[in-house]
């Protein structure tokens, strides 16, 4: 059996007041592309479908039109859940109905496990369909009164479907979850404060493949759970990932292979650095202008107007830091009543926060003759 495993897709994404939308649309295009032409046998999508509980219209919009293309349009069931950024019942909706036209979404917990059964030359194919639920969710849904932590909501779960799967049997479960070992980024939103949401592999043992969402690296975790990533990079912690989605093959054994299949996107995420003249010099040979950027710049003085003058290279400039900077509210240099000090110190201590070094005697002295002429010229330029 052939299936497709992604999830991440947090369609209505902002990135530094970007609307990626029309780069989420631009990469799904290429995605039911693939769909047409690897003709799964279904399609698994791990949740965090959007990027907030209550998304823009044009991202609403554009799920809808991926899932009519790919479900009706080409006859590919589909097997949805939600993410811990979905609103469980708003994804949900109409979703028995949707059931008899292929679409089948798991948005709000529900006490049986949702299944969906496929077949091929080999047997059936019970696939599971788990949301992200919060434990005290689980622990209402389920009447467990012991549930007090993510580990025991999954676990507890998953028991669930265990019990109920026959023997001999290939089984596929979809879950949303931070499962410990795994490698996180800055655009993931924590599902609990100090790591307490992170779970053992051990929860999702028993399945013959695990199509998890969350983490939006691609990553094996204990050979059968498997984390496709997001579909495209959302956070420049993330410029040197490698986005894909898994095309995954399952033999009559149950055991699986899963085939990596990059996407290329509308525009990269990259990360570049230099001084501002290197990175305006290198900007006519580079094929990719049109990218978003963050730009590490490395020159030392202040340049006014700077995301302009690099706009004029390169368009799509998000941001710009300057690593030589200290981090803000690391102050060096001034100690007691600043007012005490003398404009030399003043500025030493300037020179220092700014530039994270210590002024040498050269560079004081230069000052300092700066200093001696404008007051010459102006006795009254520090009052």
């Amino acid at each position: 059996m052939r299936f497709i495993h992604t999830a991440d897709w947090h369609l209505g994404r902002i990135l530094f007041n970007v609307h990626l939308t029309e780069d989420q649309a631009y990469i799904l295009d290429r995605f039911v592309e693939l769909v047409r032409e690897a003709r799964p046998d279904f399609v698994a999508i791990a949740g965090d479908v959007y990027d907030r509980a209550v998304p823009p219209r044009e991202a609403v919009e554009l799920l809808d039109d991926v899932l009519e293309r790919i479900v009706l349009g080409l006859g590919v069931p589909v097997v949805l859940i939600a993410g811990n950024h979905d609103s469980p019942e708003r994804l949900g909706f109409a979703s028995r109905l949707l059931t008899g036209q292929g679409l089948h979404v798991a948005g709000t917990l529900s006490p049986e496990p949702p299944k969906v059964v496929f077949h091929d030359a080999h047997g059936p194919v019970h696939v599971y369909a788990l949301p992200y639920a919060e434990p005290p969710v689980v622990r209402e849904r389920l009447g467990f009164e012991d549930i007090d932590g993510h580990e025991a909501a999954l676990r507890a779960l998953a028991d669930r479907v265990r019990s109920g799967h026959p023997d001999g049997v290939r089984s596929v479960l979809l879950a949303h979850a931070f499962v410990a070992g795994g490698e996180g980024c800055e655009s993931e939103r924590p599902l609990s404060i100090g790591g307490a949401g992170a779970v053992s592999p051990e929860c999702l043992a028993g399945f013959d493949y695990v199509a998890l969402g969350h983490l939006h690296r691609p990553q094996v975790m204990g050979g059968t759970l498997r984390y496709s990533g997001s579909l495209l990079k959302y956070s420049f912690s993330e410029a040197e990932h490698h986005k894909a989605v898994l095309v995954a093959e399952m033999a009559a054994d149950g055991s699986c292979t899963a085939e990596p299949v990059s996407l290329a996107p509308r525009r990269d995420l990259r990360r570049i650095e230099g001084t501002l003249a290197e990175v305006l010099a290198r900007a006519p040979e580079d094929t990719a202008r049109e990218d978003y950027l963050m730009v590490s710049l490395l020159d030392r003085e202040p340049i006014l107007n700077v995301m302009d003058k690099l706009r004029e290279a390169y368009p799509n400039v998000l941001h710009v830091e300057r690593p030589w900077s200290l981090a803000a509210g690391d102050v060096r240099g001034v100690t007691g009543d600043h007012r005490r000090l003398s404009e030399s110190d003043l500025f030493a201590a300037f020179f220092s926060q700014v530039a994270g070094e210590e002024l040498t005697g050269d560079q004081r002295r230069a000052f300092e003759t700066v200093l001696e002429d404008l007051l010459r010229r102006d006795p009254d330029i520090l009052a």
